[in-house]
């Protein structure tokens, strides 16, 4: 079932509004049950429309350190040691997508 603008209206203000679920829902009238349905629809959407590869660029670094750096464009990095499995790796991108 697709959310209509109207329900992610609502999921909207009620993120915003900093209330929980239950006090927006009073505050506005409608059944938290049907509320947290249209948020659980939400977040499946949500969570079905992330990208199953995570891009990624290489750069050659000018002095091999042995540690891999991890730069968002935000400006985080996270510095692992290069010998990592390849498959924890994948794992760790996977869980900060």
């Amino acid at each position: 079932m697709a959310l209509s603008d109207k329900q992610k209206h609502h999921i909207e203000a009620w993120q915003a509004s900093g209330l929980t679920k239950s006090a927006y829902c009073r505050q506005v009238g409608l059944s938290y049950k049907t509320f947290t349905r249209w948020c659980r629809l939400a977040r499946q959407a949500a969570d079905s429309d992330a990208p199953a590869l995570i891009p990624v660029r290489l750069q050659p670094e000018s002095t091999a350190s042995g540690s891999l750096s991890l730069r968002w464009p935000q400006g985080h990095v996270l510095e692992i040691p290069g010998s990592v499995s390849p498959h924890w790796l994948g794992e760790l991108l996977q869980c900060l997508a």
